[in-house]
């Protein structure tokens, strides 16, 4: 998101009132009127995990070539898509802190002098691709910098007020912000559009992207969402698509949209303030309004969760993990993991400043078999590919939830323990009994139809059969 996120469902006028506060709706996606087709998905995207990659905050040196450096490390951990926060100059006029934010743009083709050159980039997207990874890049369409060279040269372009002057831009529900920074782009306008999609392009050709995280998709209108993809995937017909929307008409065009939902469901979940058992009519509510296929980007941090709601630690305390373990093996499912999770980022990273990350313990191995186990088990692939999540009966309580997918042979089972007590899972009705393997411990054990089966507090199990040892 731009500048200090203020987007509110449930509470817009006071959101949008907070200076530099953020975070996006709170809301349930409402079922559209008509049904949605989902754009088809590349096919390297069906297990894939995505990476939320901050620049700035990344390295000490805040740098593309600094960051190259770090791939390897991140290849290891299961990584398979690189979401690049943008790259492109950050404007100056009207800027927020000394060094501004990243989506207010005054130049779409241009390169931030802060984190390098055109060649560093150039020079990251390939060692990325050399190394196995796709890149993605954040694309801010909603808004500009206030002195982006359209400003001058197609004023008609941006949107403006009774007053004659260009309004500042407004968040995915178009409730009024606290962006001052930034300035609203008028999508009635055919030129604008194509100049658009012209600079999408130039990242796509040029720089041989394979995709884009489109920041406030739900400031443009969906009928140039699909103008754009349909101009973009003509010349890469293997392009992803990530909307920051959670709203079910964007699959038209989008692989991806935020299960932002999911997340602060999670949050209360994690901290003992609904019962877990909620998460079963969550799935329900999913399947009813989105189309078969959608990828659900689920996550515990993000950029604008940590810098404006605290980290998962704050915001999940000890339960961050298993949270994250449903984040990865839930139905729909599309798992991020954002900049310094691994190293257990434990502070609000600056938004407008240098800040680099201070490491903490290693989550590493934790990270790595989840995305391992993502990637070894057909029954957790992302979209259509997955297959359908079926409540474990009797197992779903205040404190736990347990699950299970079957796709073909490949059963998981997922069961996560809440609570602050060892937990004893009663279950009745297993679809597929049988012997199982424990991902974490490896140990083999057998499941009746009818059984129970032990988590530690804070702690969960995931038991397979059928997938890759």
């Amino acid at each position: 998101m731009t500048s200090a996120r203020t987007a509110s469902l449930l509470f817009p006028v006071a959101f949008a009132m907070a200076a530099c506060s953020g975070g996006p709706p709170k809301g349930e996606a409402k079922t559209p009127a008509t049904p949605v087709v989902a754009a088809p998905a590349p096919d390297w995207a069906k297990a894939a995990t995505i990476y939320e990659v901050n620049i700035r905050q990344h390295t000490p040196e805040g740098t593309f070539a600094a960051f190259a450096k770090q791939l390897p490390s991140l290849r290891a951990l299961g990584v398979d898509i690189l979401w690049i926060m943008p790259a492109q100059p950050i404007g100056k006029l009207n800027r927020k802190g000394p060094l501004g934010s990243y989506y207010a743009i005054s130049d779409y083709r241009g390169f931030n002098p802060e984190f390098g050159t055109h060649a560093d980039f150039e020079a990251l997207v390939k060692a990325a691709h050399a190394q196995g990874f796709k890149v993605i890049l954040d694309w801010v369409a909603n808004h500009t910098a206030f002195d982006h060279a359209w400003i001058t040269a197609h004023p008609d372009w941006y949107v403006h007020g009774k007053d004659g002057k260009i309004v500042n831009a407004r968040d995915n529900e178009g409730h009024d912000t606290d962006w001052t920074d930034v300035a609203e782009l008028d999508y009635d306008k055919p030129a604008m559009r194509q100049a658009m999609i012209a600079d999408m392009r130039f990242w796509v050709d040029s720089l041989g992207l394979d995709g884009f995280r489109c920041d406030v998709a739900g400031g443009a209108p969906d009928d140039f969402w699909k103008e754009a993809r349909t101009a973009l995937v003509a010349a890469r017909p293997d392009l992803f698509f990530l909307a920051e929307s959670e709203a079910p008409t964007m699959h038209a065009a989008f692989n991806a949209t935020y299960g932002w939902e999911w997340h602060h469901l999670m949050n209360d979940i994690a901290k003992g303030k609904k019962p877990a058992s909620e998460l079963d009519a969550y799935v329900v509510r999913q399947r009813k309004a989105f189309p078969e296929g959608a990828f659900r980007m689920y996550f515990t941090s993000d950029h604008d969760e940590n810098s404006w709601n605290g980290s998962e630690f704050e915001r999940m305390e000890a339960n961050h993990q298993a949270a994250f373990v449903l984040a990865a093996t839930m139905e729909r499912s599309f798992p991020l993991l954002y900049t310094g999770q691994e190293v257990s980022l434990a502070k609000r990273l600056k938004f407008f400043d240098k800040d680099t990350i201070v490491p903490g313990p290693s989550l590493a191995e934790f990270y790595s078999a989840v995305f391992a186990l993502k990637h070894a088990e057909p029954a957790l692939a992302n979209g259509a590919w997955g297959a359908p999540q079926v409540p474990l009966a009797g197992a779903a309580g205040a404190r736990t939830y347990a699950f299970s997918r079957t796709s073909g042979t490949n059963t998981v089972l997922v069961a996560v323990n809440f609570g602050d007590q060892p937990g004893t899972i009663a279950y009745t009705a297993l679809a597929a009994p049988g012997d199982y393997v424990d991902w974490w411990t490896k140990k083999p054990l057998t499941l009746g139809a009818v059984g129970t089966i032990d988590v530690a507090p804070h702690s969960w199990r995931v038991l397979t059969r059928g997938g890759t040892p």
